[in-house]
């Protein structure tokens, strides 16, 4: 096969209706941090056991097309003895890689951020690809505030996310882009709407630059919100909105899928969010999710580190794939949760 059918055939794996993907890519400290949570340490085993149980819950192909992985998560093994990439993919779902080394104060700007990784990423992709890893994510970071992000920001952390789509696509790999705005402050929903559309703008224009083919990128961007200490709340049909208005300004059709990112909504505000935009007007592209949290938080308290506890974990994730499987019909309801 070409890198170009390559690609294509990843798309079709991934952009189906009623599934999105699973975000399972925490990096070591952020793993650390929600396992803490739950008074669980974080050893490799505990790391690749909650992983193996989220990759294996059964019949999670329902409703999850994708999962992205954390670098470690590649070699490991699932208790039946499986590789997880493969085991991901005897259930329908396609193994990717998050490929970013994190992030740095961006110098010569107030607050704003740069990622790293770029160095060696087209080698690193290409075990990756031997590995199983069949797409890859990077994200950028946009902190809002009074003088953020400034041109300087959005220009550099466009310039880096389109050099790494073009870096995937020339072996292969299909790029999820992530350009997070994040929902930290008391911005308003108008603010917030501003900033992303300036965000998209940037980042459109880059990937146009270096020639990346839109048609085998998926955008994984943050929903149009309010920030998460201003004083007034918005309704789901206020956030999809926003939300679409902006995507219609910056998002070329010829991009399949949007994956949204939950971004610190809570696991029902994501849904019922995701649900708004898909209730209304068909759009040129998915709308679908691509949750971290929003997913597995249920399922990490029903597991509390404990192996009895495996099989509730699991079925509390299903539940949560379930509900957001119908939120991208626009058929989810508040009622579903007591189900």
């Amino acid at each position: 096969m070409t890198i170009y059918s390559d690609m294509q055939s990843t798309i079709s794996d991934m952009v189906q209706k009623g599934k999105g993907i699973l975000a399972a890519d925490e990096s070591a400290p952020t793993i650390a941090k929600r396992f803490k949570a739950i008074d669980v340490e974080s050893t490799e085993e505990n790391r690749r056991f909650w992983r193996s149980l989220l990759i294996t819950t059964p019949k999670l192909g329902d409703y999850i097309s994708g999962i992205i992985l954390f670098e470690e998560t590649l070699t490991q093994k699932s208790d039946a003895g499986a590789q997880l990439p493969a085991a991901a993919q005897q259930q329908g779902i396609v193994p990717g890689i998050k490929v970013d080394k994190g992030k740095i104060p961006l110098v010569n700007t107030e607050a704003d951020q740069i990622t790293q990784g770029l160095d060696g990423l087209g080698e690193r992709l290409k075990v990756y690809k031997e590995q199983g890893a069949r797409f890859a994510k990077w994200r950028e970071v946009y902190p809002i505030g009074g003088h953020t992000p400034s041109r300087l920001g959005n220009h550099a952390n466009a310039e880096v996310l389109a050099r790494y789509a073009a870096i995937c696509q020339s072996v292969g790999i299909v790029p999820i882009v992530e350009p997070e705005v994040l929902i930290d402050g008391d911005h308003t929903i108008e603010r917030c709407a501003e900033v992303i559309e300036r965000v998209q703008h940037a980042v459109y224009h880059a990937l146009h630059r270096y020639g990346v083919i839109l048609e085998y990128t998926i955008l994984k961007p943050s929903m149009v919100t309010p920030g998460k200490t201003h004083a007034t709340k918005a309704t789901p049909e206020q956030v999809a909105e926003q939300t679409i208005k902006v995507l219609r300004r910056t998002v070329p059709a010829a991009v399949p899928s949007i994956n949204f990112l939950s971004g610190g909504q809570t696991d029902e505000e994501a849904t019922a969010n995701l649900n708004a935009m898909n209730a209304g007007n068909p759009q040129p592209w998915e709308l679908s999710f691509s949750y971290g949290r929003a997913l597995q938080q249920p399922a990490l308290h029903a597991w509390m580190g404990k192996a009895e506890n495996a099989q509730a974990a699991q079925q509390a994730l299903f539940k949560r794939a379930r509900l957001n499987g119908a939120a991208r019909y626009g058929k989810y309801g508040v009622g579903m949760e007591k189900e």
